[in-house]
């Protein structure tokens, strides 16, 4: 059953940093923490202005919990890169934030099996609650979701430019049977080189083959991914981090190209509604 989008206000609880200008905001929101599912996004307005007028999407990375086990806030990774990026990074607690969620559809419930998470630069940020959904750790949504057998491992294959602006990945330590491996562009840690040639050593090797891949990233990431999870016969499902304007389909902004049967053969679907995640094979990523 898909969530039904609330709109609220939200408190902000908690920031920590990440990274270099990268950062993890808590946001106090029940309403839309006890239903959002892993790979599912809200909008974010700051209230008492017109600068800037319209929200932006943030994809979720983690439900908090009281100590009655109750979802009461969602957390969110962003990078400070704008304007509205700006402003959040000199939030400290109590500010006041116009939200709308949960929004567009999630990662499938994971299957048995090996999964991996493909993840460049901050788009590592949706598999968190993926991985801790996997392993059994957590479960999101009302109902909560149910994973019919859990993960046989999930492994986060994790690509950044350099170093100095890699991840803290300390919250996926307790995760139970994860692992990671990174890629740098400039060979500063872990593997020299795309991320995708890691995806490509896990696909060719009986030992280390994925059940699924799950992919967010840049746009050539997610294509070279398709790519390779098409060539090995791999299920693959990528969440799209097209801009979006209005986040319910109302705008027709952030519309993607999808394969069809009819002449000619392709069509048009939102990423906020029919998306983000969509499974690679759907898609025409040329």
């Amino acid at each position: 059953m898909v969530p039904t989008a609330v709109e609220c206000t939200g408190r902000v609880v908690e920031q920590a940093p990440l990274a270099r200008d990268t950062f993890r905001l808590r946001l106090e929101c029940p309403e839309i923490a006890e239903q959002i599912v892993p790979g599912q996004f809200f909008m974010i307005r700051i209230p008492g202005g017109s600068d800037p007028l319209l929200g932006r999407p943030f994809a979720l990375y983690d439900v908090a919990r009281d100590a009655d086990g109750r979802a009461v806030a969602i957390d969110f990774v962003y990078h400070v890169i704008g304007k509205v990026t700006g402003l959040l990074a000199g939030w400290s607690g109590g500010e006041r934030v116009e939200l709308w969620g949960p929004l567009g559809n999630g990662f499938p419930v994971p299957r048995a099996g090996h999964l991996v998470c493909v993840g460049g630069g901050i788009g590592y940020t949706p598999f968190l609650a993926v991985a801790r959904e996997a392993a059994g750790q957590r479960r999101y949504g009302n109902p909560g979701r149910a994973v019919a057998e859990k993960a046989s491992r999930v492994t986060l294959l994790y690509g950044v430019q350099t170093r100095d602006v890699r991840a803290d990945l300390s919250d996926f330590a307790d995760i139970p049977r994860f692992s990671h491996r990174i890629s740098t562009d400039d060979g500063s840690e872990g593997r020299a080189g795309f991320v995708t040639e890691l995806l490509r050593e896990m696909l060719t090797d009986e030992t280390e083959r994925p059940a699924a891949v799950y992919c967010c990233g840049p746009e050539p990431m997610m294509r070279a991914t398709a790519a390779l999870c098409a060539e090995h016969e791999a299920p693959c499902w990528l969440s799209l981090e097209t801009p979006m304007a209005c986040g319910f389909g109302a705008c027709f902004s952030c519309v993607t190209r999808v394969r069809v049967d009819e002449d000619p053969g392709w069509d048009y679907r939102r990423t906020c509604v029919e998306g983000p995640v969509f499974s690679s094979a759907s898609l025409l990523l040329e």
